[in-house]
Order: structure tokens, then C-alpha cells, then sequence
């Protein structure tokens, strides 16, 4: 067990208040004073009492962030970013799963704030104005990413329209006649906020309003597999674009139980550029969403708004289309 600050003076001959500069790097001290203070911590194992630290400063070095799972490996790697650069600034997050239920999430925003952390992070199922109010009401800095609460809560994302606008365009110019935009979630859109969902939606019609020869198709169900699989009974070469890499994952395996394999029957692209593509063959085309990018200005921001500074509170970042191997050119004839 390490020692306290108390003993650490008794044995180093001096007051308290010089350990503090000596641990701190604060004050005035004596260099050779301070050395043989920071040898003797590290000797005999002391450890700083966080606890009353904070409550010294009214801090307790902890942030909550709330997310759907970690079933998905977005969020995972959402959760490693935030982690590591929450770390840099001496701070532990503390993490809940809403399991996109709209009661849990403010259940679990009630509990952290009961639990005095000093900031959140929030990717919400909830919004609207009554929302908004329910999270001012806690005093507390929150930053949310993925998808908008309302207008006024701080809010970190990409250019999602126009990432899914460019996608689809991108891959009509690869001689697509039928474009078929597959998501899910779209199916709870009256129930909950799926935000980054239909701003994909919006930029998929937006690029097809351009295309108006090819043949938009959107399935927004659940049971979406045999759907799709229906999209390519006609003679049109037919390309896929699913708002996730999951959905599309499981498309793809679904397809190939019924002995169709892309590039050759269908193109395909996904949204997100999760990890586990890389294991993944043939390499899936995707949108890299910059999800470490916005998970680490996520946290910048919190920062700057527990540290009252002034700052722009909406952050809107850029993405990259990934090239794979699941979206090809026609070939000639």
C-alpha cells in the first residue's frame, strides 16, 4: 500500500506543502529538494489520493460516455480513441450502453450525474427541444456525437449528406443501372433519433435525383436480407449501399449462402471503415467516417467547455471514400 503525503514529509524532512510543489511541479522548491521528494514517491510507492484531490477541486477526473453497444466495432474503436486521449489529460471515462432504448439513455445520463463526473460524451437515441432542456438541467458539460440532440448542445460529426452523395455518385460512374440504398435503422425513425441515418438517406436521393435513368430502390427493414437478394433477379447490374459496414457485412454473407459473390454479381459498399475490414476478402468499399478523428475532438471539446473556455461548439468533420474491391467498373464489350 503507498504512503500519504504526511509521511512522505516525514521522511523527507520537510513540510507538506513542499511535497505538494515537489509532486505538483508548483511553486518555489529547491531542485535538489524537489529530486530527492520525487525519488522517495517513487520509492516508496506513493500513489496520489484522487479522491481527495477532486475534492479539493471540485473535480472528480472522470468523464461519462454513453453509447449504443460495443457489439459494433465503430463504436469500439470510438471507445479506444476517447479513452486514450482522455488519458492525456489526467482524466478515466466512465462507460454506459443505452442499447438504443430511449429510457435507459436518460437513466444512465441521471446516474453518472449522480456520480459527480465532470463531463459526457453522449451518442443519443433521444432528441428535440424537451430533450435539450433535460440535458441543460444538469449543469454539466455534454458533447454529442453521431447523432444531433437539437440545435445548442455541442455537437461533433462528419459531413454524413454529403459523404453518402458522393459515394453513390462515385459508384454510378462505375455504370451501376440500379442503385439500392439498405438501411435498417430507418425503420425506427419515428421512434428514435437516427440522425446519421437519414442525412445518408437524403444524400443517397439527392445523388440519384441526378441520375434520374437509374432505377433507386431504399429498403428501411429489418428483415432486409431476402429483399435485397430480390434486387437482383432483373438483368440490371446492380450495386449495393448500406449505411454501416455491419449491414453490409451481413449482406455479403447472406449473398454468398446463395451462391452470389461480389464484384462479379453485385457491387457493394459500406459506412464507417470498421477495423475488421481488413480481414475481410474481397476488401469492402466504404466511407471513413473518421470515427478516432471525431472521438478525439469530441473530447478536446469537452475539455474547453469544463475549462469554461470560449469556443465553437459545433464541429462538423471531413470523410474519405475508401477504394475496395466490391465496387468495379462494367467492363467492355
Amino acid at each position: 500500500m503507498g504512503i500519504t503525503t504526511k509521511e512522505l514529509a516525514k521522511i523527507c524532512g520537510v513540510s507538506r506543502t513542499t511535497v505538494h510543489r515537489a509532486l505538483t511541479d508548483t511553486g518555489r522548491i529547491n531542485p535538489q529538494t524537489k529530486d530527492a521528494i520525487l525519488k522517495a514517491a517513487k520509492d516508496y510507492d506513493y500513489r496520489p489520493d484522487l479522491l481527495a484531490r477532486g475534492l479539493v477541486k471540485g473535480q472528480t477526473f472522470y468523464i461519462g460516455v454513453i453509447v449504443l453497444d460495443v457489439n459494433n466495432r465503430y463504436f469500439a474503436q470510438m471507445l479506444n480513441a476517447i479513452e486514450m486521449e482522455a488519458r492525456k489529460h489526467g482524466y478515466f471515462i466512465n462507460i454506459a450502453l443505452h442499447e438504443n432504448n430511449k429510457a435507459m439513455e436518460k437513466e444512465q445520463i441521471i446516474r453518472l450525474a449522480d456520480y459527480r463526473v465532470d463531463g459526457m460524451i453522449l451518442s443519443s437515441v433521444n432528441q428535440g427541444q424537451e430533450y435539450k432542456d433535460f440535458l441543460n438541467s444538469f449543469d454539466i458539460p455534454i458533447v454529442t456525437i453521431d447523432n444531433k440532440v437539437a440545435e445548442g448542445i455541442p455537437f461533433v460529426g462528419i459531413k454524413e449528406r454529403e459523404a453518402a452523395r458522393e459515394a453513390v455518385r462515385r459508384i454510378l460512374e462505375k455504370g451501376y443501372e440500379k442503385m439500392v440504398f439498405v438501411c435498417p435503422p430507418l425503420s425506427d425513425r419515428y421512434k428514435e433519433n437516427i440522425y446519421v441515418h437519414e442525412q445518408r438517406l437524403e444524400g443517397f436521393n439527392e445523388a440519384m435525383r441526378q441520375y434520374p435513368d437509374r432505377e433507386a430502390v431504399v429498403i428501411d427493414k429489418k428483415d432486409n436480407l431476402k429483399l435485397c437478394a430480390g434486387q437482383l433477379e432483373d438483368s440490371k447490374r446492380t450495386a449495393f449501399f448500406c449505411s454501416g459496414d455491419i449491414f453490409a457485412l451481413e449482406l455479403m454473407k447472406y449473398l454468398k449462402s446463395k451462391g452470389l459473390a461480389s464484384p462479379a454479381d453485385y457491387g457493394i459498399m459500406g459506412f464507417d471503415n470498421i477495423d475488421t475490414l481488413e480481414y475481410v476478402t474481397p476488401r469492402l468499399s466504404t466511407i471513413d467516417n473518421s470515427a478516432e478523428q471525431v472521438a478525439t475532438t469530441a473530447v478536446n471539446l469537452l475539455f474547453e467547455l469544463i475549462n469554461k473556455e470560449k469556443t465553437e461548439t459545433k464541429r462538423i468533420l471531413d470523410f474519405a471514400i475508401v477504394e475496395g474491391e466490391t465496387i468495379t467498373a462494367q467492363a467492355e464489350t
